[in-house]
Protein backbone atom coordinates (compact mmCIF):
# COMPACT_ATOMS: atom_id res chain seq x y z
CA UNK A 1 0.00 0.00 0.00
CA UNK A 2 1.38 2.96 -1.47
CA UNK A 3 0.89 7.14 0.07
CA UNK A 4 -2.11 8.59 -1.30
CA UNK A 5 -1.66 11.83 -3.79
CA UNK A 6 -2.81 15.15 -3.15
CA UNK A 7 -5.68 14.55 -5.30
CA UNK A 8 -6.55 11.19 -3.93
CA UNK A 9 -6.03 12.50 -0.11
CA UNK A 10 -9.00 15.89 -1.34
CA UNK A 11 -11.01 12.49 -2.61
CA UNK A 12 -11.00 10.38 0.41
CA UNK A 13 -11.56 13.54 2.85
CA UNK A 14 -14.98 14.49 0.59
CA UNK A 15 -16.32 10.50 0.70
CA UNK A 16 -15.40 10.60 4.75
CA UNK A 17 -17.28 13.79 4.68
CA UNK A 18 -20.72 12.05 3.64
CA UNK A 19 -22.62 12.43 6.14
CA UNK A 20 -22.27 15.95 6.39
CA UNK A 21 -22.54 16.52 2.41
CA UNK A 22 -25.99 14.74 3.19
CA UNK A 23 -26.77 16.69 6.14
CA UNK A 24 -25.95 19.78 4.21
CA UNK A 25 -28.30 19.21 1.22
CA UNK A 26 -30.72 17.97 3.21
CA UNK A 27 -30.99 21.37 5.03
CA UNK A 28 -30.86 23.47 2.26
CA UNK A 29 -33.75 21.74 0.63
CA UNK A 30 -35.85 21.87 3.34
CA UNK A 31 -35.28 25.59 3.81
CA UNK A 32 -34.77 26.66 -0.10
CA UNK A 33 -38.47 24.69 -0.30
CA UNK A 34 -39.90 26.18 2.68
CA UNK A 35 -38.40 29.81 2.87
CA UNK A 36 -41.73 31.85 2.79
CA UNK A 37 -42.78 30.35 6.09
CA UNK A 38 -39.79 30.79 8.00
CA UNK A 39 -39.39 34.59 8.38
CA UNK A 40 -35.94 36.26 8.38
CA UNK A 41 -34.11 32.74 8.58
CA UNK A 42 -36.16 32.04 5.03
CA UNK A 43 -35.00 35.09 3.65
CA UNK A 44 -31.75 34.31 4.28
CA UNK A 45 -31.87 32.37 1.28
CA UNK A 46 -32.11 35.41 -1.11
CA UNK A 47 -28.83 36.43 -0.42
CA UNK A 48 -26.09 34.79 -1.75
CA UNK A 49 -23.54 35.93 0.73
CA UNK A 50 -26.08 34.86 3.73
CA UNK A 51 -26.42 31.68 1.32
CA UNK A 52 -22.18 31.07 1.70
CA UNK A 53 -22.07 31.90 5.50
CA UNK A 54 -24.65 29.51 6.05
CA UNK A 55 -23.50 26.75 4.56
CA UNK A 56 -19.62 27.08 5.55
CA UNK A 57 -21.66 27.03 9.43
CA UNK A 58 -23.45 24.47 8.77
CA UNK A 59 -20.82 22.26 7.55
CA UNK A 60 -18.69 22.63 10.68
CA UNK A 61 -22.28 21.99 12.78
CA UNK A 62 -22.81 18.81 10.61
CA UNK A 63 -19.08 18.00 11.42
CA UNK A 64 -19.40 18.03 14.81
CA UNK A 65 -22.74 16.22 15.30
CA UNK A 66 -21.51 13.56 13.14
CA UNK A 67 -17.89 13.68 14.34
CA UNK A 68 -18.12 10.20 15.32
CA UNK A 69 -18.82 8.97 12.10
CA UNK A 70 -16.15 11.27 10.33
CA UNK A 71 -13.22 10.63 12.05
CA UNK A 72 -11.17 8.26 11.07
CA UNK A 73 -8.74 7.13 14.27
CA UNK A 74 -9.31 8.02 17.72
CA UNK A 75 -8.05 11.79 18.35
CA UNK A 76 -6.26 11.09 21.63
CA UNK A 77 -4.20 7.91 20.58
CA UNK A 78 -0.93 8.51 19.42
CA UNK A 79 0.40 5.77 17.00
CA UNK A 80 4.11 4.43 16.87
CA UNK A 81 5.62 5.42 13.61
CA UNK A 82 3.21 8.18 12.90
CA UNK A 83 5.12 11.33 14.27
CA UNK A 84 5.03 14.11 11.90
CA UNK A 85 4.55 11.82 8.84
CA UNK A 86 3.15 14.09 5.48
CA UNK A 87 -0.04 14.26 4.55
CA UNK A 88 -1.76 10.78 3.14
CA UNK A 89 1.22 8.39 4.96
CA UNK A 90 0.40 5.18 5.33
CA UNK A 91 -0.48 3.87 8.74
CA UNK A 92 2.32 1.51 10.00
CA UNK A 93 1.40 -1.88 10.83
CA UNK A 94 -2.21 -1.05 10.70
CA UNK A 95 -4.37 -4.33 11.93
CA UNK A 96 -7.49 -5.30 10.60
CA UNK A 97 -10.51 -2.99 10.65
CA UNK A 98 -8.06 0.12 10.77
CA UNK A 99 -8.05 3.11 8.35
CA UNK A 100 -5.80 2.78 5.78
CA UNK A 101 -4.26 6.23 5.89
CA UNK A 102 -3.55 9.76 8.10
CA UNK A 103 -4.67 11.62 5.34
CA UNK A 104 -3.65 14.83 7.30
CA UNK A 105 -0.69 13.82 8.37
CA UNK A 106 0.22 13.40 11.83
CA UNK A 107 0.81 15.37 14.62
CA UNK A 108 4.12 15.76 17.42
CA UNK A 109 2.91 13.32 19.45
CA UNK A 110 1.92 10.78 16.57
CA UNK A 111 -2.17 11.37 16.49
CA UNK A 112 -3.76 11.95 13.36
CA UNK A 113 -4.75 15.47 12.19
CA UNK A 114 -7.58 15.26 10.03
CA UNK A 115 -9.29 13.22 13.22
CA UNK A 116 -8.37 15.98 15.48
CA UNK A 117 -9.54 18.60 13.22
CA UNK A 118 -13.20 16.58 13.03
CA UNK A 119 -13.41 16.40 16.47
CA UNK A 120 -12.05 20.06 17.79
CA UNK A 121 -15.11 21.43 15.92
CA UNK A 122 -17.20 19.86 18.49
CA UNK A 123 -14.87 20.83 21.34
CA UNK A 124 -15.28 24.56 19.67
CA UNK A 125 -19.14 24.50 18.82
CA UNK A 126 -20.01 22.65 22.29
CA UNK A 127 -18.95 25.51 24.17
CA UNK A 128 -19.53 29.35 22.08
CA UNK A 129 -22.56 29.05 21.29
CA UNK A 130 -24.11 28.04 24.31
CA UNK A 131 -21.68 30.53 26.24
CA UNK A 132 -22.62 33.21 23.58
CA UNK A 133 -26.42 32.34 24.78
CA UNK A 134 -25.33 32.58 28.54
CA UNK A 135 -23.94 35.94 27.49
CA UNK A 136 -27.20 37.41 25.83
CA UNK A 137 -29.78 36.36 27.95
CA UNK A 138 -27.62 38.34 30.82
CA UNK A 139 -26.98 41.42 28.97
CA UNK A 140 -31.08 41.26 27.87
CA UNK A 141 -32.14 40.47 31.70
CA UNK A 142 -30.26 43.78 32.67
CA UNK A 143 -29.86 45.94 29.32
CA UNK A 144 -33.70 45.92 28.58
CA UNK A 145 -34.88 46.93 32.00
CA UNK A 146 -31.99 49.62 32.62
CA UNK A 147 -32.58 51.51 28.68
CA UNK A 148 -35.87 51.04 29.64
CA UNK A 149 -36.15 52.53 32.92
CA UNK A 150 -33.46 54.90 33.00
CA UNK A 151 -32.25 56.66 36.06
CA UNK A 152 -30.15 55.35 38.92
CA UNK A 153 -30.41 51.90 37.74
CA UNK A 154 -28.68 52.40 34.20
CA UNK A 155 -26.43 54.28 35.91
CA UNK A 156 -25.13 51.98 38.26
CA UNK A 157 -25.53 48.69 35.85
CA UNK A 158 -23.79 51.05 32.92
CA UNK A 159 -20.68 51.90 35.48
CA UNK A 160 -20.16 48.04 36.45
CA UNK A 161 -20.36 47.36 32.93
CA UNK A 162 -17.51 49.99 31.73
CA UNK A 163 -15.60 49.41 34.55
CA UNK A 164 -15.44 45.81 33.10
CA UNK A 165 -15.07 46.59 29.59
CA UNK A 166 -12.31 48.95 30.64
CA UNK A 167 -9.86 46.29 30.19
CA UNK A 168 -8.45 44.81 27.37
CA UNK A 169 -10.67 41.73 26.67
CA UNK A 170 -7.82 38.52 26.06
CA UNK A 171 -6.17 40.20 29.04
CA UNK A 172 -9.07 40.07 31.68
CA UNK A 173 -10.09 36.41 29.79
CA UNK A 174 -6.60 35.06 29.96
CA UNK A 175 -6.99 36.35 34.02
CA UNK A 176 -9.99 34.38 34.69
CA UNK A 177 -8.53 31.20 33.85
CA UNK A 178 -4.96 31.43 35.21
CA UNK A 179 -4.50 28.29 37.52
CA UNK A 180 -4.04 31.39 40.23
CA UNK A 181 -7.07 32.60 39.68
CA UNK A 182 -8.85 29.63 39.54
CA UNK A 183 -7.33 27.82 42.75
CA UNK A 184 -8.01 30.30 45.08
CA UNK A 185 -10.96 30.52 47.09
CA UNK A 186 -13.13 32.40 49.18
CA UNK A 187 -13.70 30.95 52.64
CA UNK A 188 -16.86 31.67 54.15
CA UNK A 189 -17.82 32.03 57.78
CA UNK A 190 -13.93 32.33 58.31
CA UNK A 191 -14.99 34.99 61.03
CA UNK A 192 -16.53 31.96 63.11
CA UNK A 193 -13.63 29.58 62.50
CA UNK A 194 -10.17 29.47 64.70
CA UNK A 195 -6.52 29.78 63.52
CA UNK A 196 -6.06 26.82 63.26
CA UNK A 197 -9.17 25.64 61.83
CA UNK A 198 -9.24 28.11 58.81
CA UNK A 199 -5.99 27.40 57.78
CA UNK A 200 -7.29 23.58 57.54
CA UNK A 201 -9.88 24.84 55.84
CA UNK A 202 -7.78 26.53 53.08
CA UNK A 203 -5.54 23.05 53.24
CA UNK A 204 -8.47 21.28 52.37
CA UNK A 205 -8.34 19.60 55.95
CA UNK A 206 -11.52 17.64 55.90
CA UNK A 207 -11.15 17.17 59.71
CA UNK A 208 -11.22 20.18 62.00
CA UNK A 209 -12.38 20.83 65.67
CA UNK A 210 -14.99 23.86 65.24
CA UNK A 211 -18.58 23.49 64.76
CA UNK A 212 -18.85 25.32 61.93
CA UNK A 213 -17.98 23.44 58.40
CA UNK A 214 -15.88 24.66 55.87
CA UNK A 215 -17.25 26.37 53.17
CA UNK A 216 -15.03 27.73 50.69
CA UNK A 217 -15.94 28.68 46.56
CA UNK A 218 -13.67 29.31 43.87
CA UNK A 219 -13.81 32.22 41.93
CA UNK A 220 -15.04 30.96 38.86
CA UNK A 221 -18.01 28.74 40.91
CA UNK A 222 -18.55 32.07 42.62
CA UNK A 223 -19.32 33.88 38.69
CA UNK A 224 -21.25 30.77 37.30
CA UNK A 225 -23.37 30.67 40.62
CA UNK A 226 -24.21 34.56 39.85
CA UNK A 227 -24.49 34.26 36.12
CA UNK A 228 -26.27 30.92 35.77
CA UNK A 229 -29.10 32.33 37.30
CA UNK A 230 -30.09 34.85 34.64
CA UNK A 231 -31.70 32.18 32.21
CA UNK A 232 -34.25 31.63 34.70
CA UNK A 233 -34.92 34.29 35.79
CA UNK A 234 -35.03 36.07 31.78
CA UNK A 235 -37.23 33.34 31.37
CA UNK A 236 -39.48 33.14 34.39
CA UNK A 237 -40.21 37.32 34.00
CA UNK A 238 -40.90 36.34 30.37
CA UNK A 239 -43.52 33.90 31.03
CA UNK A 240 -45.08 35.78 33.99
CA UNK A 241 -45.29 38.87 31.08
CA UNK A 242 -46.94 37.09 28.84
CA UNK A 243 -49.37 35.26 30.71
CA UNK A 244 -50.37 37.54 33.52
CA UNK A 245 -53.59 37.64 32.66
CA UNK A 246 -54.06 33.56 32.41
CA UNK A 247 -52.95 32.81 36.69
CA UNK A 248 -53.27 29.05 35.25
CA UNK A 249 -51.22 28.88 32.71
CA UNK A 250 -48.70 31.41 33.84
CA UNK A 251 -48.24 29.43 37.24
CA UNK A 252 -48.20 26.30 35.60
CA UNK A 253 -45.11 27.66 32.93
CA UNK A 254 -43.41 29.56 35.40
CA UNK A 255 -42.80 26.33 37.80
CA UNK A 256 -41.85 23.95 35.29
CA UNK A 257 -39.06 26.75 34.45
CA UNK A 258 -37.63 26.78 37.85
CA UNK A 259 -38.15 23.21 38.31
CA UNK A 260 -36.03 22.41 35.16
CA UNK A 261 -33.72 25.90 35.55
CA UNK A 262 -32.59 25.22 39.13
CA UNK A 263 -32.21 21.33 39.01
CA UNK A 264 -29.59 22.27 35.53
CA UNK A 265 -28.55 25.13 38.15
CA UNK A 266 -27.56 22.94 40.73
CA UNK A 267 -25.97 20.85 38.69
CA UNK A 268 -24.41 23.04 35.64
CA UNK A 269 -22.69 25.62 38.64
CA UNK A 270 -22.27 23.68 41.83
CA UNK A 271 -21.62 20.67 40.48
CA UNK A 272 -24.25 18.88 43.30
CA UNK A 273 -27.44 17.33 40.69
CA UNK A 274 -28.23 14.48 42.35
CA UNK A 275 -29.37 12.26 39.78
CA UNK A 276 -26.27 13.52 37.54
CA UNK A 277 -27.64 14.86 34.34
CA UNK A 278 -26.54 18.37 34.79
CA UNK A 279 -22.42 18.52 35.18
CA UNK A 280 -19.78 20.23 34.17
CA UNK A 281 -16.29 19.72 34.22
CA UNK A 282 -14.27 22.34 36.35
CA UNK A 283 -11.72 23.26 33.20
CA UNK A 284 -14.85 23.56 31.46
CA UNK A 285 -16.29 25.84 33.91
CA UNK A 286 -13.62 28.12 34.00
CA UNK A 287 -13.87 28.72 30.35
CA UNK A 288 -17.55 28.52 29.95
CA UNK A 289 -17.83 31.17 32.59
CA UNK A 290 -14.78 33.33 31.62
CA UNK A 291 -17.08 33.38 27.91
CA UNK A 292 -20.59 34.80 29.61
CA UNK A 293 -17.84 37.00 31.82
CA UNK A 294 -16.19 38.88 29.36
CA UNK A 295 -19.16 38.77 26.27
CA UNK A 296 -21.73 40.02 28.90
CA UNK A 297 -21.51 43.77 29.26
CA UNK A 298 -21.17 44.18 25.36
CA UNK A 299 -24.55 42.72 24.93
CA UNK A 300 -25.90 44.81 28.04
CA UNK A 301 -25.03 48.28 26.01
CA UNK A 302 -26.19 47.07 22.93
CA UNK A 303 -29.19 45.68 24.20
CA UNK A 304 -29.25 49.42 26.40
CA UNK A 305 -28.74 51.56 23.49
CA UNK A 306 -31.51 50.06 21.33
CA UNK A 307 -34.05 49.52 23.86
CA UNK A 308 -33.47 53.58 24.36
CA UNK A 309 -34.60 54.41 20.95
CA UNK A 310 -37.30 51.67 20.89
CA UNK A 311 -38.79 53.09 23.64
CA UNK A 312 -39.54 56.19 22.05
CA UNK A 313 -42.18 54.31 19.27
CA UNK A 314 -45.50 54.92 18.91
CA UNK A 315 -46.59 51.12 19.09
CA UNK A 316 -44.80 51.86 23.16
CA UNK A 317 -47.10 54.75 23.84
CA UNK A 318 -50.01 52.82 22.07
CA UNK A 319 -48.95 49.68 24.79
CA UNK A 320 -48.93 52.17 27.62
CA UNK A 321 -52.46 53.22 26.89
CA UNK A 322 -54.12 49.97 26.71
CA UNK A 323 -52.67 49.59 30.22
CA UNK A 324 -50.00 46.91 29.30
CA UNK A 325 -47.17 46.56 32.18
CA UNK A 326 -43.47 47.46 31.62
CA UNK A 327 -42.13 44.53 31.32
CA UNK A 328 -44.54 43.08 28.41
CA UNK A 329 -43.67 46.25 27.14
CA UNK A 330 -39.96 45.57 27.33
CA UNK A 331 -40.46 42.00 26.37
CA UNK A 332 -43.28 41.68 23.55
CA UNK A 333 -43.15 45.05 22.23
CA UNK A 334 -39.72 46.27 22.12
CA UNK A 335 -37.01 43.33 22.13
CA UNK A 336 -39.09 41.47 19.50
CA UNK A 337 -38.56 44.72 17.21
CA UNK A 338 -34.73 44.34 18.20
CA UNK A 339 -34.33 40.74 17.06
CA UNK A 340 -32.75 41.60 13.62
CA UNK A 341 -29.54 43.74 15.25
CA UNK A 342 -29.40 41.18 17.99
CA UNK A 343 -29.04 38.45 16.35
CA UNK A 344 -26.51 39.52 13.47
CA UNK A 345 -24.73 40.50 16.81
CA UNK A 346 -24.93 36.46 18.32
CA UNK A 347 -23.70 35.63 15.10
CA UNK A 348 -20.69 38.11 15.24
CA UNK A 349 -20.13 37.25 18.91
CA UNK A 350 -20.13 33.51 18.25
CA UNK A 351 -17.14 34.07 15.81
CA UNK A 352 -15.30 36.68 18.54
CA UNK A 353 -15.66 33.74 20.83
CA UNK A 354 -14.17 31.30 18.64
CA UNK A 355 -11.37 33.04 18.56
CA UNK A 356 -11.19 34.25 21.84
CA UNK A 357 -11.57 30.01 22.56
CA UNK A 358 -8.54 29.10 20.12
CA UNK A 359 -6.74 32.24 21.83
CA UNK A 360 -6.88 30.35 25.16
CA UNK A 361 -6.07 26.89 23.75
CA UNK A 362 -2.71 28.62 21.78
CA UNK A 363 -1.88 29.25 25.37
CA UNK A 364 -2.38 26.51 27.03
CA UNK A 365 -5.72 27.60 28.93
CA UNK A 366 -8.19 25.47 27.43
CA UNK A 367 -10.75 23.10 28.30
CA UNK A 368 -8.45 20.14 28.79
CA UNK A 369 -3.97 19.86 28.08
CA UNK A 370 -4.81 16.99 25.12
CA UNK A 371 -8.16 18.35 24.10
CA UNK A 372 -8.56 18.28 19.95
CA UNK A 373 -9.89 22.05 20.20
CA UNK A 374 -8.15 23.63 17.43
CA UNK A 375 -6.54 26.33 19.79
CA UNK A 376 -4.56 23.77 21.44
CA UNK A 377 -3.98 21.67 18.43
CA UNK A 378 -2.59 24.94 16.35
CA UNK A 379 -0.08 25.63 19.88
CA UNK A 380 1.25 21.80 19.55
CA UNK A 381 1.70 22.20 15.70
CA UNK A 382 4.04 25.83 16.28
CA UNK A 383 6.68 23.90 17.73
CA UNK A 384 7.35 21.78 14.62
CA UNK A 385 6.12 24.37 12.19
CA UNK A 386 9.32 25.20 9.85
CA UNK A 387 9.67 21.66 8.96
CA UNK A 388 6.13 19.66 9.37
CA UNK A 389 3.28 22.87 8.88
CA UNK A 390 0.51 20.58 8.56
CA UNK A 391 -0.24 20.26 11.91
CA UNK A 392 -0.44 23.55 12.69
CA UNK A 393 -1.95 25.10 9.24
CA UNK A 394 -5.27 22.85 9.34
CA UNK A 395 -6.65 23.46 12.44
CA UNK A 396 -5.97 27.30 11.48
CA UNK A 397 -7.94 26.83 8.29
CA UNK A 398 -10.57 25.54 9.88
CA UNK A 399 -11.18 27.85 12.81
CA UNK A 400 -10.69 30.63 10.17
CA UNK A 401 -13.09 29.06 7.61
CA UNK A 402 -16.00 29.27 10.56
CA UNK A 403 -15.13 32.77 11.48
CA UNK A 404 -15.44 33.77 7.92
CA UNK A 405 -18.70 32.11 7.76
CA UNK A 406 -19.92 33.45 10.64
CA UNK A 407 -19.17 37.17 9.64
CA UNK A 408 -20.67 35.90 6.52
CA UNK A 409 -23.88 34.81 7.78
CA UNK A 410 -23.78 38.05 9.82
CA UNK A 411 -23.44 40.13 6.86
CA UNK A 412 -26.43 38.08 5.43
CA UNK A 413 -28.68 38.35 8.07
CA UNK A 414 -28.34 42.37 8.53
CA UNK A 415 -28.94 42.55 4.91
CA UNK A 416 -32.15 41.26 5.03
CA UNK A 417 -33.18 42.53 8.65
CA UNK A 418 -32.59 46.17 6.87
CA UNK A 419 -35.32 44.60 4.29
CA UNK A 420 -37.79 42.78 7.21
Amino acid sequence: MEDLSYSAILIRILIQLVPVWIALAVTFAVSIGFKRRLGLYGKLFDSPVGMIGFGMVMFWVFTALLADMVVTFDPYAPFSGMKNVPLGTVLVGASEGDYSHFLLGGDNLARDVFSRMVMGARSVLSIAPAATAFAFMVGITLGVPAGYFGGRFDTGLSFVANLVLAFPVILLFYLLVTPEIVDHRILFFSAFLSDAAELACKAEDSVTADTFACFGLSIPTMLAAVLFIFPIIFISILLNARFFTNPMKRNLYVGIVLVIGLWAYSGLAFNMDPLGVWSMEPNLLNVFVSVVFVNAPTVFRIVRGIVMDLKARDYVAAGQTRGEGPWYIMLWEILPNARGPLIVDFCLRIGYTTILLGTLGFFGLGVAPDSPDWGSTIDEGRKTLNMFPHAAVVPALALMSLVLGLNLLADGLREESLRD
